[in-house]
């Protein structure tokens, strides 16, 4: 990630208006000229009404932000130097000075299903989730109007664009590498305003139902293929076990009758009433030749 040079991630304190690639950030003003004399005016005059009203306007004037909390604040209009404020007490000026109260805590949000035309031209339906945090609260305030709804709206963008850059089969296999692509252009574009986009994922890839259907389809084709296939390899194995036992048995006549033998006791095991005997075809062929 990029840092902007004189920052000082530490108390969010920001010397340099220029960042790395020569833009300013309005945010990292480091207010070194007087308030003028209207300025000063006003200053003496609230800090009187804040004397002559001791100790009521001490309720308006000390003010608390969480641990995981800063308070972004502004004297007349201008960004004071020092940067955020806090955690713990800190005391404003009525009248003159207003602040920001900024969350440091990660954020997540859903980004809405996004219909995409990829590459291989198929519509399909995308929704992701986008972790993401306020880094640089003072920037978050002065740099962007509304850094959250702006942040959310670039991840909508993100996620249309670069899942147009993908066809079907990398979207539905490869949704970590999309997860990082989008992941890393948020965090580049998001961090002049003041946020780090922590994590990004797909939730859900939604087809048509007619391709839906057609993938079934599809699949579907391809498993009775492979059925067929396996059956086929299975049949040539039996024939070839057979053509080898056929082979044995030529060799012996008992091995026949054993066999023989065999296959009765495996019949009359499963309590049968009726028992076939097989009549060899050379003796029935022998009773033809005498009749003629």
């Amino acid at each position: 990630m990029k840092h902007y040079k004189g920052e000082e991630t530490s108390n969010n304190v920001v010397h340099n208006t220029q960042s790395s690639d020569g833009q300013k950030i309005i945010g990292a003003e480091d207010n070194t000229d007087g308030l003028g004399c209207c300025g000063w005016i006003l200053t003496m005059c609230s800090l009187l009404l804040i004397l002559v009203t001791l100790p009521i306007s001490l309720i308006f004037t000390i003010k608390v932000v969480q641990e995981y909390e800063r308070a972004v604040i502004f004297r007349l209009g201008r960004l004071m130097k020092g940067g955020a404020k806090g955690p713990g007490i800190f005391f404003i000026i009525p009248c003159i000075e207003t602040y920001s109260k900024i969350d440091l805590r990660t954020v997540s949000f859903d980004v809405p299903p996004q219909e995409v035309l990829t590459k291989d031209s198929v519509t399909v339906c995308v929704d992701a989730v986008v972790y993401y945090r306020v880094s640089k609260p003072t920037i978050s305030v002065a740099n962007v109007e509304n850094a959250h709804h702006s942040a959310r709206l670039l991840a909508q963008t993100t996620l249309r664009n670069i899942l147009g850059l993908k066809n079907l089969t990398e979207i539905l296999s490869d949704r970590e590498g999309i997860s990082q692509g989008v992941q890393s252009v948020l965090d580049d574009a998001t961090e002049r305003w003041g946020i780090q986009v922590e994590r990004v994922e797909i939730k859900d890839v939604r087809l048509p139902v007619q391709l839906q259907r057609a993938m079934a389809a599809e699949a579907e084709a391809a498993r009775e293929a492979r059925a067929k296939v396996i059956a086929a390899e299975g049949e040539q194995k039996a024939a070839k076990a057979l053509k080898e036992a056929a082979e044995i048995m030529t060799q012996s006549k008992a091995a026949l009758q054993l066999r023989y033998l065999q296959t009765l006791s495996t019949i009359s095991s499963e309590k049968n009433s009726t028992i076939i005997f097989p009549i060899p075809i050379d003796i029935v062929s022998h009773f033809i030749h005498n009749d003629k």
